[in-house]
């Protein structure tokens, strides 16, 4: 089986970023680019994966963990060719190497798949694209009678026919290892930066009568790398418009497709509807017919079938059961998880909580640390009081309790099946069933009380 090394070039300063943080750590997406690099490099089951580190090396290899991982030290940044150099120790003299840019976060698997069809395992491949404006690219130099690829040059170094060349290189190569052991070695500085230029290695295959291959990214946004704070904001765009285009196709409504944000996975139904602003973090599951109103935020969350998620409501490490209605403006916290038709209304927080089928806390409560039973009515204003400032305890809520408005539970307590409690107590101990609790002084009025006068000042 043929061996592949993946090295992946991420020791750029990164100055145009004007940032402390290393360019391939800012985010895209919801991770950094460089995260991006590497998961797609691992779909491809390679041998070893190199990562060649300068700037900002020791705050990268703290920021993205993997036992797969090879870290390499470029001390200075002299290049292409003198980054992949530092690497060379680590590649072994046979099978192939694939160089990707910890900066160029969206290139495909399908189009990596592709360039190693073309490789054919002993050949070396250079992936290209056609742009309207090539300004500041490599451009892919060919044999006018045969089209084979003959020379990469750069943009400082181009010739003004070679600058009308559209079809530019990204970078990405795949070249045989024995190749890389012999020629990498031998490349000078010779050029207008004064840097080592890992396409003279093309320019050395064809020189000794090695045959380039070549393919072309399916969409050129794939190949983009990100250079400024601008460059960043375009990829998300072009990337966020490609999520809401696949999902279209998918059948999932969106009510404007230029306003949504998937930062991890997003897995619909069918007849999923989703307004505009939403955010999707992590992995995401919606059901079928599920409704997403506008501007919520889900992390991490299930949502079965028939769920209605109104407005401005935020949920994270949850698990929503079918046809409940959540918010709007509810936030749903990590730990908890609802069964089938139950009602969180607006200002509701619930937190590590379980709550069983067909209850309800319709307005402005806090159930936390709670497991609440079936058909439960919490009344406007409750909360569970789980915290003694030092522990978190347990609030047991069994079936058919009926809560009343403004109702403080004092954890560790248990409200027994059936109960009703009145408007306005303090609950600190078990309640009997099916019976009528409250805790409240006896009203009083005090004739003769005014209010004190306004002093003026």
């Amino acid at each position: 089986m043929l061996k592949l090394n993946v090295v992946i070039l991420a020791a750029g300063a990164g100055k145009r970023m004007h940032s402390s943080l290393p360019k391939v750590l800012h985010t895209l997406a919801g991770r950094p680019l460089l995260t991006h690099v590497i998961n797609t490099a691992r779909k491809l089951s390679p041998n070893k994966i190199c990562v060649v580190i300068g700037h900002g090396g020791e705050t990268i290899r703290q920021t993205i963990i993997g036992d797969d991982l090879t870290w390499v030290i470029q001390e200075r940044q002299l290049g292409t060719g003198h980054a992949l150099m530092q690497a060379l120790s680590q590649l072994s003299d046979d099978g192939l190497t694939l160089i990707l840019y910890g900066d160029v976060p969206l290139v495909s698997i399908h189009t990596l798949r592709q360039l190693l069809v073309v490789a054919d395992g002993r050949n070396c491949a250079v992936l290209s694209t056609v742009l309207v404006n090539p300004f500041g690219y490599g451009r892919i130099v060919r044999d006018i009678e045969t089209g084979a690829v003959t020379a990469i040059v750069e943009q400082k170094d181009a010739s003004a026919e070679q600058q009308d060349i559209h079809e530019i290189n990204t970078g990405i190569m795949l070249i045989p290892n024995v190749y890389l052991h012999k020629w990498l070695p031998t490349i000078k500085n010779e050029n207008a930066h004064q840097e080592y230029y890992l396409t003279d290695i093309i320019e050395m295959s064809v020189k000794n009568g090695i045959h380039v291959a070549s393919s072309q990214a399916e969409s050129f946004w794939e190949v983009m790398g990100v250079n400024n704070k601008l460059q960043l904001a375009e990829l998300e765009r072009y990337f966020q418009k490609y999520c809401a285009n696949k999902l279209l196709d998918e059948g999932v409504s969106l009510i404007d497709p230029l306003r949504i944000d998937i930062r991890g996975e997003l897995i619909c139904g069918a007849d999923v509807e989703i307004d505009i602003n939403c955010i999707f973090e992590g992995t995401v599951k919606l059901g079928n017919h599920v409704q997403v109103g506008a501007h919520c935020i889900l992390r991490n969350a299930t949502v079965a079938t028939g769920s209605v998620i109104r407005p401005y409501s935020m949920m994270e490490d949850v698990e929503i059961g079918e046809n409940c209605k959540i918010g709007p403006y509810a936030r749903i916290r990590p730990g908890t998880r609802l069964a089938s038709e139950v009602q969180i209304g607006n200002f509701v927080e619930v937190k590590n909580s379980q709550i069983g089928v067909g209850s309800k806390t319709n307005h402005l409560s806090y159930i936390g640390d709670s497991c609440v039973g079936k058909n439960v009515n919490i009344g406007a204003g409750t909360i569970t009081c789980n915290y003694d400032g030092t522990n978190k305890h347990v609030t047991i809520i069994e079936d058919d309790v009926f809560i009343g408005s403004d109702t403080q539970l004092v954890a560790p307590v248990k409200i027994s099946k059936g109960s009703t409690i009145g408007a306005g107590s303090t609950i600190t101990k078990e309640t009997p069933a099916d019976q009528l609790t409250l805790s409240r002084s006896k009203q009083v009025s005090i004739v003769g009380w005014g209010r004190p006068p306004k002093i003026k000042k």
